[in-house]
């Protein structure tokens, strides 16, 4: 297997550092339109066949080093009675439930688990799996107290050893809401419910990554955490970043999604400048500071990803 990822993981000296992109199963691929054009959103998370098939388009056609699993970070609010689904152009729909319920997690979300068991069985890189952080998942289904927060928290320890059960070689957690805000609400509705998480997932001994947009601006609070990694957007330099993130911590970005969309021009200057100030530190993993933009050409993530694996680096 491609182990890139896990070195990276590890801080260990690696030839090259490896690359995968948020979003990198997404709409910019067309393959993936003409699938999603017969499905409801919810149809593709939900049906392992079609969920791994999606989770597999950029390692098939792209090559990337790692793949994350085709899922949303709010299939955990189902454990709470949720529905959800997906409109293009208009965003994620979270449909509340008549009352308040409290599902196991094997039972609600059991398609996860088996398309994680279908992907494990072809896959030649590691499979990321994922959650939302509990601030985040709490904003979009307006339950965003103590009392839920501490809810979602446990449902999310739950959900990801289900993932870790299953088969999955690393974990990210995406409070994608949590590092715009202020530092107090930082402190008390994020910081501690991430603890929680990095904690008792930290006992598998699966690689656990951080990130959030704006999570520069809490580096110090984020390392308190001890996860295997941080996964920053583009507000800072990695090497700044660097310098701030002890070397045991494996660091992971940064590229404007919008530079992507190129000109292929300024896509190479700025990928070089990343590459450049990170030569010779250990523990970097490429990826975007974001998600995959819709509208980005697949020649660019094309030829991002050669450009990554045909450079020596070390």
């Amino acid at each position: 297997m491609n182990d890139l990822l896990l070195r990276a993981f590890k801080c260990e000296i690696v030839p090259r550092p490896p690359i995968w992109l948020h979003r990198q199963a997404g709409r910019f691929l067309p393959q993936y339109r003409a699938i999603r054009a017969n499905h409801s959103f919810r149809t593709l998370v939900g049906t392992p066949s079609l969920a791994a098939q999606i989770t597999k388009l950029p390692i098939d056609l792209l090559g990337m080093d790692a793949a994350i699993l085709f899922s949303d970070i709010l299939v955990i609010a189902e454990v709470f009675g949720f529905t959800f689904d997906f409109s293009d152009g208009k965003g994620i729909r979270l449909k509340e439930p008549e009352q308040e319920i409290r599902r196991d997690v094997h039972e609600a979300v059991s398609y996860v688990s088996e398309t994680i068991k279908l992907l494990k069985k072809e896959l030649k890189v590691p499979l990321i799996g994922f959650c939302g952080g509990p601030y985040t998942v709490s904003t979009y289904m307006n339950r965003t107290s103590p009392e839920w927060l501490e809810k979602i928290t446990e449902a999310t320890i739950d959900y990801l050893r289900m993932q870790i059960e299953a088969g999955i070689d690393a974990v990210q957690i995406f409070d994608s809401w949590a590092g715009k805000l202020e530092p107090l609400d930082f402190q008390t509705l994020s910081l501690p419910y991430l603890k929680k998480i990095v904690d008792a997932i930290k006992l598998t001994g699966i690689p656990i990554t951080l990130f959030g947009r704006g999570f520069t601006r809490y580096v110090k609070e984020l390392v308190s955490l001890e996860p295997t990694a941080l996964a920053f957007d583009w507000e800072k330099e990695m090497s700044d970043l660097r310098r701030e993130v002890p070397a045991h911590i494996a660091i992971q970005g940064n590229l404007n999604p919008e530079i992507l969309q190129g000109p292929l021009e300024a896509l190479q200057e700025k990928t070089q400048s990343i590459l450049n100030s990170m030569k010779g530190e250990r523990g970097f993993i490429f990826n975007l500071g974001h998600g995959v933009i819709p509208e980005t050409p697949v020649e660019n993530v094309r030829w991002l990803v050669d450009y990554l694996q045909g450079l020596p680096f070390n």
